[in-house]
């Protein structure tokens, strides 16, 4: 599948780095760096713009090396860039860290995911069909 893609950074569009990555890494397109201080957040713009075809969406998620090692990670994760935005693409960064994270420009801030999705139709009834887990809820199937 070919994405039309506008790149105002000076940096390479994101690519797969392995024959079977899911993901392609985003880079942050700033000025000057951003310093996040524990528990805060902050938008950080890529420079990228797609138009994406209708059925697909981006999902934008958090990096596991950053988040296992640094406490960052992608506040709303994940993100969702719909088929019929046009703007910048950009990150919610949060730091749940003790500890100052300061982004440069360049550096690999989240992942994003190109997936297929479907649109539902709401079939309303007055029943819906039994299960063995049935209403049970956070927790009900046990820690294992």
């Amino acid at each position: 599948m070919k994405i039309n893609i506008i790149n105002k950074s000076s940096h390479d569009l994101p690519s797969y780095e392995t024959i079977a990555s899911a993901g392609m890494d985003l880079r942050a397109h700033i000025e000057q760096d951003i310093i996040l201080k524990p528990l805060e957040r902050s938008i950080i713009p890529t420079g990228l713009f797609m138009a994406l075809p209708v059925g697909y969406e981006a999902q934008v998620r958090p990096r596991s090396g950053l988040a296992a090692k640094y406490g960052l990670t992608v506040l709303n994760s994940p993100g969702t860039i719909d088929a019929d935005y046009r703007g910048e693409i950009g990150v919610i960064l949060v730091n749940l860290s003790n500890a100052d994270f300061t982004i440069k420009n360049g550096e690999r801030v989240a992942q994003m995911v190109i997936a297929k999705h479907e649109r539902a139709k709401w079939n309303p009834v007055q029943s819906l069909s039994e299960t063995s887990r049935g209403a049970g809820g956070f927790g009900s199937t046990g820690r294992q």
